[in-house]
C-alpha cells in the first residue's frame, strides 16, 4: 500500500471529531433511530411519531429535542402544531445507510436489495441449493 498522503482524507480536528461523536451518540438510541426512520420521507408532529414508535407523545418529544440540539431534525409550524422532519439530505443518508448496514448483519438478502434483478435472481439460486 503507498504511503503517502495522495488519495486519503485529511485528519480531522478535534472540535469536528466532537461533533461526529455526538451524531453516533444521537444513534445510539433505540427510539431515536425509530424516531428518524419514521422521518426518512416524511415530516411528522409528535403525536403521530408517538404513534409510530410506540412511545408516549412526552418521550417523544424529549428525543426530537436532543434530536433537534444535535441538528438531526428542524421544525415547521402549521398554526399550532409543529412538524418535525430530517435536516438535510445527509442526515437521510446516514440513517438509511445505518439501517441498510444493520439488515446485512442478518440472515438472507437485505431487505434494501430485493428489489434489484441481479440480487432476486442469487436469492432464488440460493434457495433451490437450499442454503
Amino acid at each position: 500500500m503507498n504511503a503517502d498522503s495522495q488519495g486519503m482524507p485529511a485528519a480531522l480536528d478535534e472540535d469536528q471529531v466532537g461533533l461526529v461523536v455526538e451524531v453516533f451518540r444521537m444513534l445510539a438510541d433505540a427510539t431515536r433511530v425509530r424516531v428518524l426512520w419514521a422521518l426518512v420521507d416524511r415530516e411528522l408532529s409528535v403525536n403521530d411519531l408517538a404513534g409510530c414508535v410506540g412511545k408516549p407523545a412526552t418521550s417523544v418529544s424529549q428525543h426530537l429535542a436532543k434530536l433537534r440540539m444535535a441538528r438531526l431534525v428542524r421544525t415547521r409550524r402549521a398554526g399550532t402544531t409543529i412538524f418535525y422532519s430530517l435536516e438535510n439530505d445527509h442526515v437521510r443518508q446516514l440513517v438509511l445507510d445505518a439501517v441498510y448496514n444493520a439488515e446485512h448483519a442478518g440472515p438472507g438478502v437485505p431487505a434494501h436489495h430485493r428489489g434489484d434483478a441481479g440480487v432476486r435472481e442469487i436469492a432464488r439460486h440460493h434457495e433451490a441449493a437450499g442454503e
